[in-house]
């Protein structure tokens, strides 16, 4: 079985003169809700797998994040500049054939709207709106990243943060 994750980046902050959207920072409770999801995550999976991250900081961040949580060497984080630029199905099927199939889990850090997008096409029965932070993991009934294709997949599971006042 493979099984993509797909982990929506923290809240943010505004886009400040001089900073470009590429340079947002998460806020502190983005980086606070982060945590939390960080360890629901890891009670959840506890082997995520390779982590493979947009550039834009915020991405970065929450991956980093994640990281601290498994004990992944940040140095063990793969960049693609793909999942910035609104990965698509299409460029994610080509990403993942450059995976090796020993690796049977990949979790991705990235933005909406591909992040909620790419996930309802690749489950037979959808996926719901990823909000900030939202992770969902889809399993594929395969031993080989090539034959990930729509409709194919399963969602295993949902997590959303809850909501603070």
């Amino acid at each position: 079985m493979k099984k993509l994750i797909f982990v929506r980046h923290g809240r943010a902050e505004d886009q400040p003169a001089g900073i470009t959207d590429f340079e947002r920072s998460l806020t502190t409770k983005g980086k606070n809700i982060s945590r939390v999801m960080a360890h629901n995550f890891r009670d959840k999976e506890p082997e995520p797998g390779l982590f493979i991250t947009s550039p834009a900081f915020r991405a970065l961040e929450t991956a980093f994040i994640f990281a601290s949580e498994f004990g992944i060497k940040y140095e063990n984080i793969l960049i693609d500049s793909n999942i910035y630029f609104r990965i698509s199905i299409k460029s994610l099927v080509g990403m993942l054939k450059n995976i090796d199939d020993n690796i049977n889990t990949i979790t991705l850090f990235g933005h909406n709207p591909s992040f909620t997008e790419i996930p309802d096409r690749l489950s037979s029965k959808g996926c719901e709106f990823l909000t900030k932070n939202s992770i969902v993991c889809v399993s594929f009934k395969t031993t080989t990243w090539s034959d990930i294709k729509p409709d194919a997949g399963k969602i295993e599971y949902f997590l959303k943060p809850v909501k603070q006042s």
